[in-house]
């Protein structure tokens, strides 16, 4: 990507405002701001293991992961339930990425956005993807339990507490619906611009993902530590905010991040989670898995996004064929 010079134009109604011409340098879009040049994208779910994923990703000297992991500036799905169809904060985005290497945005929820693909052809029609599936009927309730346990619907003034009612919900279906979602990228980008990883490979065979990752993204290779690579939003980390956890975390969010960076990294490194303190947070809920008889519509729908996601990519599903029945 190249320095933009900024183009004279008259905005008509309804249009955007970040008309850049693309030339030699940095592009910078009508408002002065510069835009990070964005080599990848890492794409998934909740639930998917793309946490997991950049934080190991992060040892690669050749990549920059985003800081915070999930910058939530392309999408309008700024996370569950949170959206938001302002267009993205260049300034703050850009401020996302410290250090060299190829830049990693490892926004989560950008796969299921409807408004994502459109964005990265214009402002990087370059980039590459590395896209986490997970068998998705467990994803599906695996995210479903992580808001309640979190009580986030609540906060949304919504109510997950029936499955069937939360899978009427577009932001929970719509995260396990791959197909739908990678119908759009495809028309956009050609299909080697895509590594679809299974990600109970990452749990068998990690090794083999990197190897897979440094390939797609043109790196050389790297000898990954595994035993430092943090073991991250696991069901027993998610533990509900007692109101002096919420205070705590409302306060925390008002930290500069190069002032609050060093001391997560620090407290990251030693795998310590204060949020788990009793103070902060209290225990679980246990509660029942939904019986087959609340989960059939849900998996109707997902057999046939899964042949569409077959149909479209390629992708063998196979190995997910009982959790359908």
């Amino acid at each position: 990507m190249g320095r933009a010079t900024i183009v004279p134009y008259f905005t008509p109604t309804g249009a955007r405002t970040t008309y850049i011409e693309r030339g030699r340098g940095d592009a910078v879009a009508v408002g002065g701001e510069s835009v990070p040049e964005i080599g990848a994208f890492l794409l998934g779910a909740p639930k998917a293991g793309t946490t997991w994923l950049a934080g190991a990703l992060e040892q690669h000297p050749g990549i920059c992961v985003s800081e915070p992991k999930e910058p939530n500036e392309v999408a309008t799905h700024k996370g569950t339930f949170h959206r938001d169809d302002r267009l993205p904060d260049w300034e703050r985005y850009a401020s996302c990425f410290k250090g060299s290497g190829l830049k990693l945005d490892c926004s989560v929820h950008a796969l299921a956005c409807p408004v994502v693909p459109s964005r990265v052809s214009e402002w990087w029609p370059d980039a590459r993807f590395i896209v986490c599936l997970r068998e998705p009927v467990s994803r599906t309730i695996s995210h479903w339990n992580m808001v309640l346990d979190t009580g986030q619907d609540r906060k949304f003034r919504s109510d997950w507490s029936v499955f069937e009612e939360a899978w009427e919900d577009d932001r929970l279906c719509l995260d396990s619906l791959y197909g739908n979602s990678m119908e759009r990228w495809y028309d956009l980008f050609p299909a080697e611009r895509f590594l679809l990883i299974d990600s109970s490979l990452m749990r068998s065979a990690p090794e083999e993902v990197f190897r897979m990752i440094e390939t797609h993204l043109g790196l050389e290779s790297h000898s990954f530590d595994l035993q430092a690579i943090i073991n991250s939003n696991v069901a027993s980390d998610r533990r509900p905010l007692t109101i002096f956890g919420s205070v705590f975390k409302g306060m925390a969010s008002l930290i500069p991040a190069f002032l609050k960076g060093g001391v997560v990294r620090f407290l990251q490194d030693r795998n310590v989670n204060i949020y788990s303190w009793p103070l902060l947070s209290s225990p679980r809920k246990e509660r029942k898995a939904p019986s087959e008889k609340e989960t059939v519509r849900m998996r109707e729908e997902i057999r046939d996004d899964l042949e569409l996601l077959h149909r479209v990519t390629g992708f063998d599903v196979s190995s997910w064929s009982d959790a359908l029945q």
